[in-house]
């Protein structure tokens, strides 16, 4: 359409049917600021947009819609499917070089290039170490006043405590997790990667993304997000030592020590259940609100499309505002020198103000910089990109 409509007048905008570009630029989009000027930028919505709303999602299971139903409407054109099996996940606190676990019952140790799981003494050892050794091999050492090696090992080292969680000791405090932690190597570096099942990933996930306190079939609609989000990420891995990370990269996990019953349930109740697209796990983004229109994503069922969900009382983030002065643009983008105009050249085209901005230009008295939506948002710390602005 904004190919068709640049080859027609103005005049012929007005046909039926024929409608002018989404991201044309207009009088209101246009900001002078003062020497010395506060700006209140208004906002709607906290993410990216795309996909499902977290509090949306509250807000629906509030009017009585079901899991499926959050689902379903968050996702248009997708699915019911299956996922099971196990992923990989990088645990990002752990940045030694080293993998280090305190002593349970059950804890067994195995070598990854072959063999059967050893169980490992209880000796009154207070720590369990795999790590390589300046001659370059690989060992498992345990700790009492100091460390003493205790095993040689071929390839890479992995606990496990018989589907038990496994305290794991990092530089910034322990961490109990499900399933296998395992000490691999990963573009020359060394890192901890915890090996588990995809339903036991999810109770480390779902109360980090959602809270667990919420209504039951919105915590459930986020299982179902989480699950399918997972699967399709196993499908496209980011290394070849592990899947997914444990950050907002990929989806925040934080092992058995961030479960609660709450959320377990919602896992529980919706077990094995993901969407699919032409019958491949569907790309379930989310995010926190969607501010009353959810934002395009990049395959058909991420639809822009307007939200009822989003805006109820209980959204502290549905419309927002936040004050800067005009010296923070100005330290932001130096090249402008003091800023006097600030002009959205672009929108999505969807809801208040003409929707969330893609391209915005700052002049001033040095210059010009011509900054996408994304980029603004990100480096002045704004909640979403739906935004107006207010010079004062």
């Amino acid at each position: 359409m904004r190919a068709l409509s640049t080859l027609l007048t103005a005049g012929l905008l007005t046909l039926s049917g024929i409608l002018a570009p989404a991201d044309a630029a207009t009088a209101t989009d246009v900001w002078k600021v003062p020497g010395d000027a506060t700006i209140t930028i208004k906002g709607h919505g906290y993410g990216h947009g795309h996909g499902m709303s977290q509090y949306g999602a509250e807000g629906a299971a509030r009017e009585g819609l079901t899991y499926t139903q959050i689902a379903e409407f968050y996702y248009p054109g997708t699915t019911w499917g299956t996922g099971k099996g196990r992923v990989t996940v990088l645990i990002s606190a752990d940045t030694t070089d080293d993998l280090i676990v305190e002593p349970r019952s059950g804890l067994t140790v195995r070598d990854t290039a072959g063999g059967e799981r050893v169980a490992l003494p209880d000796n009154g050892a207070s720590r369990w170490k795999v790590d390589i050794g300046k001659d370059g091999v690989n060992r498992v050492s345990f700790r009492t006043q100091k460390w003493h090696r205790w095993k040689v090992l071929k390839g890479d080292g992995e606990f496990y405590a018989a589907g038990d969680p496994i305290t794991l000791v990092t530089p910034g405090g322990e961490r109990a997790y499900r399933g296998r932690l395992r000490a691999v190597t990963s573009s020359g570096s060394r890192v901890t990667v915890n090996d588990l099942s995809l339903e036991s990933y999810l109770k480390g996930v779902v109360p980090l993304e959602i809270p667990a306190s919420w209504s039951p079939e919105a915590v459930r609609a986020q299982a179902v997000a989480a699950r399918t989000y997972a699967a399709y990420e196993r499908k496209h891995p980011q290394s070849s030592a592990y899947q997914l990370c444990d950050t907002t990269s990929c989806q925040v996990y934080g092992g058995y020590s961030a479960e609660y019953d709450a959320s377990n349930r919602a896992v529980d109740a919706t077990a094995r259940r993901i969407l699919l697209s032409g019958g491949e796990p569907a790309f379930t983004q989310f995010a926190s609100s969607s501010g009353g229109w959810t934002s395009a994503g990049s395959v058909s069922y991420l639809p822009a499309k307007k939200d009822p969900y989003d805006g109820w009382s209980g959204n502290p983030v549905h419309t927002w505002s936040q004050k800067v002065d005009d010296g923070l643009i100005e330290r932001t983008w130096p090249s402008v020198g003091n800023l006097t105009k600030i002009a959205v050249t672009s929108r999505d085209g969807n809801g208040d103000w003409g929707g969330r901005v893609r391209s915005i230009t700052l002049t001033g008295s040095a210059g010009r910089a011509v900054v996408s939506g994304d980029t603004f948002r990100s480096m002045l710390a704004l909640r979403s990109t739906w935004v107006t602005f207010k010079v004062g």
